[in-house]
């Protein structure tokens, strides 16, 4: 009775198993250790783990044995650094892993040292770290390669199932393992094959050899030959089953500059992948490895720049890629624009600086969602190609093409590509099972005949490994798989913008939103606040040090260096808040330190620009600057904690002089024990500490519709996976109402500031708000102080507004997105927590409401209820996260008109970027703009140093989405250049207007 193809297989899996216990004739200890100089014998526990350790020895391979085949063999308990040193001086290093422990060697004698963590790949402890094993061996070369042909045969079967190759290919594989000469001899056979699963059942085996015989050279012989064989028949049978498609391999680490692990280890991961895939592509030419990440690179310039020098060697020879063009992998739902711009700026600069080369593909393949902004950046920053494969995480919608033109929100389009490998993803394996069905997934087959497929181990480095490489060259002769080739992700764009040419790609317009990972825009609630603050006091700092170098005063000092640590803390694990806690140490004390360099950096440009105003004889003077093109309501705060809000106003990018005597506050402010009014609002504030009212009086509209600032805590925030990432869709299932607060006080009453203080306790946490009216406000803020010790529960904001429409308006980088506020498809159902920068609105023609926020991005607008989350409490990998005590603003504005006619902008401007004030003597009073914008209503982004030469950089874009005349005001003597990109270079603009929907516009301002 013939077997089946199924039990045919299982015997050959068990044939495979065996096999690999033979492939090495002998092998040889390498004793002789010491660990921190101290003696260490082979299975000894480490004498401890803390930190970096040093493992050292000297080694010699038998003479006997062929050089070509000796194998150094080690796994020391955990993650190193290797590094061989021979007699002659030459030295190889290599990273150790559990997934590269075999080096091949250059001599016989030689020095072994490392750098050695007890760590895993994935950050994981190693709580019992031995010296496990360090030996040589001597490869039977003849039986590991049939070995390894054999195993991709079975995968192959595996992954075909009824393809009707697969029963030749059946036979094919017995018909070589019958050809063999195999060893029978029972002392070496039981020794050999002992560490089997199947033998370590048994209850006690027989005495084993220590070093039992291998392969004689028949037997060896024997293998080649079956080898040879197999390949021929492989071959024959591709004439007859040709290959199914075609995959363009690159060869990937994905270091997370962050995650389960510290920046510190990072480091030396980078050093330990870097020299690991060097090592390959000495020994093989067609090996190729792409590594993204502006900083990695500067950190080796930094650290070692002999590693660097090598890797800029194999750049030139075309075998080491870099790509991206970005500073590192950011996140792009929550930075500003014009942090974005800076990731390209600085990426793309370093790069032609340290390679001499520009990336025109965008390397993002493991971010949560991307921003419909970057397209245009992108294109801006030289960039035409995207690269992603997060958008197939997506639970419940998927974008219907894997390879298609993305559209961002000015009508700029990079091309796409994503792919869909079950097998680890963008971690992806050089083996059949893992071909086949991202083959098969590919929905691009019909406008393209490639999809890339990145290998290599990644998330904690290591890359590629030796074996991969072998194994792409066996498949080379494979049938009925993809055929697939080492090769650049710029020569796959190439040749996919031809077919982009030729054919008519899919189109995506607009926003990629994850339908996953939600939770990443509110957990680690610090990291986020402080990176805020950190980009908006450097692009402060940047605007005044560069308005008085246009009165008069130096050029500004570059904050490159302070952009780029911003921009480090950018990366896709440490701003969304999924990483440990030390990751989130390091970064908060990174964001302080640019946060008190750029306040000192306003200082000196608020010193220097007051240096530069027009003498008099106020002796008690209020200097106050404007970095923005909004204008703004003069509030300010005094040396002494005096609090201004006066009617005065402060036009856009000016400086203005007050005598502080002359000082008045805006009248109407009124205050009660539940009551706040000044000319424009009237809030009331009911017993459940809600806003029971909130009166806009120039239209007379109520804004609320019953209360708003409702605190709902959610204890079922418990997701069924990726615990900092995820919001379950049920979350809301149970959910409690703080409505019985501990306190409503009367805590402030005029003349310049009114507040009433709420207090409310919720099990272990407390919520302190204290809603403030100033006597020139637009909006009531809603000043938060959480001190929150409950895990795994979420509090939100639930805002009900007397406004109804049927898409809300959320603000994003550069522009914004107007998402559904019904649940009609299943992608707007899916959107039930979605990322908005400083503020949320919700308007009819003639009125609207906005929440405005200067800490926070989760939000939600369902119906006519605006939602933010303000706290979580996950427990993994950060068992703390958003532990303890964090303060933040946010705020209700209702107003005239649509949102961008009732100034919901100007506001979140001011509550986010305060105007910046200091006090002084002998001036006169008055304004003065150097700048001026006039023309329809547009944004601020930037004003800075330029990159190249003398003058400054202004950069402003539309934000929504209208067209029209822009004309700037300059100084005497100055002049704006023609139109430029965000890497400072001219560009050539199209439309008709002087700036276009969601445009971002670029000047050079130069003097004389």
């Amino acid at each position: 009775m013939p077997l089946t193809i199924a039990q045919r297989l299982d015997r050959l899996k068990v044939r495979i198993a065996e096999l690999a216990h033979w492939r090495d004739r002998q092998s040889a200890a390498i004793d002789g250790w010491t660990f921190e100089g101290e003696p260490i014998a082979h299975h000894q526990d480490w004498p401890h783990r803390q930190g970096v350790v040093h493992f050292a020895a000297t080694a010699e391979a038998p003479e006997a044995w062929p050089l070509a085949d000796i194998r150094l063999q080690l796994d020391l308990g955990g993650e190193s650094l290797i590094t061989l040193s021979y007699p002659d001086g030459e030295t190889e290093t290599f990273g150790l892993d559990p997934y590269h422990q075999e080096f091949p060697v250059k001599g016989r004698r030689l020095s072994i040292a490392t750098e050695t963590v007890a760590r895993f790949p994935f950050g994981e402890p190693n709580r019992a770290p031995k010296l496990n094993k360090a030996r040589f061996i001597w490869l039977d070369g003849p039986a590991h390669r049939l070995q390894l042909l054999l195993k991709q045969i079975a995968e192959a079967i595996d992954a075909l199932g009824e393809h009707e190759v697969v029963p030749h290919l059946m036979d094919a594989a017995e018909h070589a393992l019958r050809s063999l000469d195999w060893p029978s001899d029972t002392a070496a056979y039981i020794s050999r094959t002992s560490g089997a699963v199947m033998q370590q059942k048994i209850w006690e085996l027989p005495e084993l050899e220590v070093n039992p015989a291998g392969l004689t050279e028949e037997q060896s012989a024997s293998a080649a030959t079956a080898f040879e064989a197999l390949t021929a028949r492989l071959k024959e049978l591709q004439k007859r089953f040709p290959p199914n498609g075609e995959l363009l391999l690159t060869g990937h680490a994905h270091i997370d500059l962050a995650w389960l692990w510290p920046y510190r280890e990072t480091r030396r991961k980078m050093r330990r992948t870097f020299n690991t895939a060097l090592s390959l592509m000495e020994r093989s030419d067609d090996f190729r490895f792409n590594q993204s990440t502006a900083h990695y690179y500067a950190q080796m310039e930094e650290e070692d720049p002999e590693l660097l020098d090598r890797i800029k060697k194999k750049v030139a020879d075309g075998k080491w890629e870099t790509v991206g063009g970005m500073w590192v992998e950011p996140d792009t739902n929550m930075p500003t624009g014009e942090s974005l711009a800076r990731q390209v700026l600085y990426g793309q600069r370093y790069f032609e600086k340290t390679f001499g080369t520009r990336h025109t593909v965008c390397w993002l393949p493991d971010c949560f969602g991307f921003s419909g902004a970057l397209p245009q950046i992108l294109r801006q920053g030289g960039i035409d190609s995207f690269f992603t494969i997060k958008v197939n995480w997506s639970e419940t919608n998927h974008i219907p093409s894997d390879l298609f033109w993305w559209k961002g929100l000015d009508g700029s389009r990079v091309l796409t590509h994503t792919f869909d490998n079950p097998m680890q993803g963008y971690n992806g394996f050089v083996q059949p099972d893992c071909y086949l069905p991202t083959w098969k997934n590919f929905r691009g087959k019909t406008q393209h005949d490639t999809s890339l497929l990145a290998v290599g181990y990644g998330d904690g480095g290591g890359g590629v490994t030796p074996e991969m490489v072998e194994r792409e060259v066996q498949l080379r002769d494979f049938p009925a798989i993809p055929q697939a080739r080492w090769g650049t992700v710029k020569s796959y764009y190439e040749q996919a913008h031809r077919t982009a040419g030729e054919k008519n790609l899919p189109v995506w317009d607009g926003e990629i939103y994850l339908e996953l990972h939600r939770a990443t825009l509110t957990s680690q609630s610090g990291v986020k606040r402080k990176h805020r603050q950190a980009e908006r006091a450097l692009i402060t700092a940047e605007t005044i040090a560069s308005l008085a170098h246009m009165l008069g005063a130096d050029r500004p000092n570059s904050l490159e260096a302070d952009w780029r640590v911003v921009l480090k803390n950018e990366f896709h694990d440490i701003l969304p808040g999924s990483s440990i806690r030390e990751v989130y140490q390091d970064a908060e004390q990174e964001l302080d330190g640019v946060i008190e360099h750029a306040k000192a950096e306003q200082a000196g440009g608020l010193q220097a620009l007051s240096a530069k105003l027009p003498k008099g004889g106020v002796g008690d003077a209020l200097v106050v600057v404007n970095p923005s093109l909004a204008p703004r309501p003069l509030s300010a705060t005094l040396s002494d904690g005096t609090v201004i809000a006066a009617a005065d106003f402060v036009a856009p990018l000016s400086v203005a002089v007050f005598d502080k005597g002359s000082l008045k506050p805006a009248g109407g402010l009124k205050a009660g024990p539940d009551r706040l009014e000044n000319d424009q609002l009237s809030v009331s504030i009911g017993k459940d500490g809600a806003v029971s009212s909130l009166l806009h009086k120039a239209t007379g509209r109520e804004a609320v519709d019953g209360s708003a600032n409702q605190l709902w805590v959610y204890p079922a925030d418990k997701p069924r996976n990726w615990d900092a990432w995820d919001i379950d869709a049920d979350y809301a299932e149970k959910a409690v109402r703080l409505d019985a607060p501990e306190s409503i006080t009367l805590v402030e009453d005029g003349p310049h500031r009114a507040a009433i203080r709420v207090v409310y306790r919720y099990r272990n946490s407390s919520v302190t708000q204290t809603y403030v009216l100033t006597a020139n406000a637009r909006r009531l803020d809603i000043e938060t102080t959480i001190d929150w010790h409950d895990r795994r529960t979420l509090l939100r904001t639930l805002n009900p507004v007397a406004a109804q429409a049927r898409k809300a308006t959320f603000e994003c980088a550069f522009g914004i997105v107007e998402r559904a506020t019904h649940t009609n498809t299943s992608w707007e159902q899916a959107m039930f927590e979605a990322v908005a920068h400083r503020f949320v609105d919700i308007s009819e023609p003639d009125f609207g409401v906005a929440l405005l926020n200067n800490a926070k991005y989760g939000h939600s607008a369902r119906g006519n209820v605006i939602g933010m989350s303000l706290v979580r409490g996950p427990i993994y990998p950060d068992p703390l996260a958003d532990e303890g005590e964090q303060s933040f603003t946010y705020a209700l504005m209702p107003h005239e008109g649509a949102w961008h006619e009732g100034g919901v902008l100007d506001e979140a401007i001011d509550l986010n970027q305060p105007l910046v004030s200091a006090e002084a003597t002998g001036l006169s009073t008055g304004t003065f703009a150097p700048l001026t914008v006039t023309g329809i209503p547009v944004a601020f982004s930037g004003l800075k140093p330029a990159e190249e030469g003398d003058g400054l950089i202004l950069r402003l874009y539309e934000p929504a989405g209208r067209r029209g005349r822009l004309a700037l005001g300059l100084p005497s003597g100055w002049a704006a250049s023609q139109p430029l990109n965000i890497l400072e270079e001219p560009m050539e603009r199209k439309g008709p207007a002087d700036i276009m929907p969601f445009e971002i516009r670029t000047w050079k301002l130069q003097n004389g």
